[in-house]
């Protein structure tokens, strides 16, 4: 909202600076954005008279001038197209002063002498408008200062309103905000009824009440549109940023600008039968104001006469019933929208107006014959006319129904933290217009009234009273409470600490969306319905993941794109498995790798990083919590992973999570030319620990048999320790792979798994029979399940 501070100050007059004004607004909610003043700095600048004017001996486009400002006549040389006798003009006197540095002096052109300059709109900073010289009207007194004469020491505001506070899109409203926050009594408009003189009601028809619950409308016959608008109206509309067009559509803007009232003119003669007042029909075409030609939607509603439509409800009207310079009759709209109607339909047609941004926000349903009997003074003002009577069709029960709230003193106390004695509960609210009754008991009755749609509740009073008060006023206090610290779980390795663990390994943490290219989810988990979005933002995320790998695979792509060859990457957040009506939300801890091993350096190669690498990652993850002996690797399958390089993590035969590579056919699609390695595991499984117990350190030897076993080629590493472990004793304290072989001397079927066991006893010293017989068990049971022997 643009308005002119002058004008503001005609409707209410803080005594206060400029700057304090609009620091007042911001800090109410009504933020400033801007501040400008409405004309260029200078001095010097009076009203003055062509007397004559006589084309330049010796230059074909300048003409010599005689000008009089009331007490004197000066020659003056000037190049303007619309110089001519009997017009009134700003005149730059010698010594005046244009900017900050553009002295007028004495000077010849052409040999010709000219003292002063006659200046145009742009020369001023009045407006951009550089086509000829600034005329005034005829009756502007002759020597008197132009900015005095234009009242040009004023500023043109502009206020960025929140969608809530419709009511503030006019001077009115912001006329009524002010004087709340400064307790000064508002100088309204007269607005009185005009009296009909003759008796023509065009017929009207509100086919759609519920959109429409109040339409006005009235003739005015015999205006003319030819007149110009008067200097002072075209002025507060250039200040508030509307530019003027002719009277008629001149004064509607102005009536909008001033009551928050859209209305709408059109030519009573291009009306046919009468107005109705209903929605499109589908397809229906319509030429709007701007040339522009639409198709309208059965969901619009429109302005029509017996005929064709006339103009989009609410938000642009019609060429061929517009007003132009040879309209005679007109037909004045003035109504009430519901917001839901107008909501959107001026965007789905490429438009924003003025009008739409206000209904579209709530317009006051109670202003509509008030803004009528406003504009129609104002035409008869300035075009002449003859008003007939107003014409009104209201459906009463379409209309907002408003209910009184009930505001309680210690509610006010307990939100603002701070009591607030009845009179200044009672004064701001009264300013707004809102009905105050009770207080004697520490409730208030209030009445709200219809051009604020946005206060419903008593929290909402409580606001506007905080606000009124200034937040700035509010006391600060700190919150008490009874706090008592809460337990840790030792048994928890909590996500913070899995975080730092996987940076301190070298990866880096990505924050991805949670909805995805439906695409994507197909090749990341196929035949797996997605969970879709009802309004994406767009087309490419529309599907909430079921993985955090797509959007991890995507941002590590991104990197290796930008030439990032070493790229180690992870996430923690949710996934969403399900529909609605059986959705499970689960958090993840999810990463993925790719690139070398270690950084470039001079002390190793560049080897790649492979799926071992990765597993170690993974396996220090699951032993933050201390329970890493309870996890096992165990060959799987996922339409993402490799088929051969596929791990199920798995706890107490519970899945909690995989690892692998990624699946070679799925590289190609994403246009990955590298191997990439990927982990996802369940969060609450691997946070969930075991509490540490403490075990005396014996004083006594180990002792370490190492032992080269001949298994089947496919027999897993992991199987063969568990056999181990489980035939190995209590006093088992360390078991190690350390070394796998396949080559010569072995059955190309059969491979060669060399391991360490050590034993301790807590209390003695372990002899060599004991730790014999303990071996022979082990290779007897490593035998009859896996067929092992000694490798000889």
């Amino acid at each position: 909202m643009k308005f002119s501070e002058q004008w503001l100050r005609d409707w209410v007059n803080p005594q206060v600076s400029r700057d304090e004004l609009v620091a007042r607004l911001s800090m109410a909610g009504l933020e400033v954005d801007s501040v400008a003043p409405v004309a260029g700095d200078f001095s010097g600048v009076v009203v003055g008279e062509i007397l004559s004017s006589e084309p330049h001996p010796d230059a074909d486009k300048l003409r010599v001038c005689r000008v009089g400002n009331g007490s004197e006549v000066f020659q003056v040389v000037c190049g303007a197209p619309n110089a001519r006798p009997g017009i009134k003009i700003p005149f730059a006197m010698l010594g005046a002063v244009l900017g900050e540095d553009f002295k007028i002096k004495k000077a010849k052109l052409r040999g010709v002498e000219s003292f002063g300059m006659l200046c145009s709109a742009a020369e001023l900073k009045i407006s951009e408008e550089n086509d000829g010289l600034l005329e005034l009207p005829a009756d502007a007194p002759l020597g008197l200062d132009i900015r005095t004469y234009l009242n040009l020491d004023d500023a043109s505001i502009e206020v960025d309103l929140t969608p809530n506070r419709g009511d503030c899109l006019s001077l009115a409203g912001l006329a009524r905000e002010v004087g709340a926050l400064y307790s000064v009594p508002l100088r309204r408009p007269s607005i009185a009824a005009v009296s009909p003189v003759h008796d023509e009601v065009p017929p009207v028809e509100v086919l759609a009440p519920r959109a429409c619950p109040r339409y006005l409308g009235r003739v005015v016959r015999n205006v003319e549109l030819s007149w110009p608008t008067p200097p002072w109206m075209v002025e507060r509309l250039r200040r508030s940023g509307v530019r003027t067009i002719d009277p008629a559509v001149d004064v509607t803007n102005y009536v909008m600008l001033e009551l928050g009232q859209p209305m709408h003119a059109f030519d009573l003669a291009e009306i046919q039968g009468g107005i109705r007042v209903r929605m499109a029909e589908e397809g229906e075409k319509l030429i709007l104001l701007d040339g522009q030609e639409v198709s309208l939607r059965a969901d619009t509603l429109v302005i029509a006469d017996h005929r064709r439509a006339l103009a989009i409800a609410g938000v642009m009207g019609g060429e061929h019933s517009g007003v132009s310079c040879t309209t005679r009759d007109l037909f004045l709209e003035s109504a009430f929208f519901d917001t839901i109607a107008i909501a959107g339909k001026a965007r789905s047609y490429g438009l924003h107006t003025d009008a739409s941004h206000r209904f579209e926000r709530g317009v006051d349903w109670q202003l509509a014959r008030e803004a009528m009997e406003r504009a129609t003074a104002l035409l008869l003002e300035i075009v002449g006319g003859e008003p007939g009577p107003i014409v009104e069709v209201v459906d009463s029960p379409s209309l907002p129904k408003v209910a009184p709230i009930t505001l309680r003193a210690e509610r006010i106390e307990q939100m603002l933290g701070m009591p607030v004695e009845p009179g200044e509960v009672e004064r701001p609210l009264v300013a707004l217009g809102l009905k105050v009754s009770g207080g004697a008991s520490g409730e208030w009755r209030i009445e709200v009234p219809s051009h604020r749609f946005d206060i419903a509740l008593e929290v909402d009073l409580i606001e506007e009273l905080g606000r009124l008060h200034g937040y700035d006023n509010l006391p600060v206090r700190y919150p008490q409470a009874r706090l008592a610290p809460q337990a840790r779980a030792e048994a928890r390795s909590e996500l913070p600490v899995l975080r730092r663990l996987l940076v301190a390994r070298g990866y880096q943490e990505a924050i991805t969306y949670s909805f995805i290219d439906p695409k994507l989810f197909e090749l990341f988990t196929p035949g797996v319905k997605p969970l879709t979005l009802a309004n994406p933002i767009s087309a490419d995320m529309a599907a909430m993941r079921a993985s955090l790998w797509p959007g991890l695979v995507k941002a590590l792509q991104h990197n290796l794109n930008r030439q990032q060859s070493r790229v180690r990457l992870f996430e923690s957040g949710l996934r969403f498995v399900g529909q609605l009506d059986n959705l499970m939300q689960e958090a993840v801890l999810a990463g993925v790798v790719a690139g070398s091993r270690l950084p470039e350096s001079w002390s190793h190669d560049r080897e790649a990083v492979d799926f071992y690498d990765v597993k170690a990652d993974v396996e220090a993850l699951i032993a933050a919590a201390g329970a890493g002996d309870e996890y096992r690797f165990v060959s799987g399958e996922h339409p993402a992973l490799h088929p051969g390089q596929t791990a199920r993590i798995e706890r107490a035969g519970r899945l909690v999570g995989f690892l692998g590579a990624l699946h070679p056919e799925l590289g190609k699609v994403l246009g990955l030319d590298q191997p990439l390695f990927l982990f996802e595991l369940v969060l609450a499984e691997i946070a969930a620990g075991r509490l540490p117990a403490f075990h005396e350190l014996s004083r006594f030897p180990e002792v370490r048999r190492d032992l080269a076993l001949i298994v089947d080629r496919d027999t897993p590493a992991e199987a063969v320790l568990q056999t181990i472990r489980e035939a190995a004793g209590e006093y088992l304290t360390d078991l190690r792979l350390f070394d796998v072989y396949q080559g010569k001397g072995i059955d190309p079927q059969r491979k060669s798994l060399a391991v360490g066991l050590t034993w301790q006893h807590p209390s003695r010293t372990l002899n060599d029979d004991e730790v014999n017989s303990t071996t022979q068990n082990i290779l007897a049971s490593l035998g009859e399940r896996f067929n092992a022997t000694l490798r000889k």
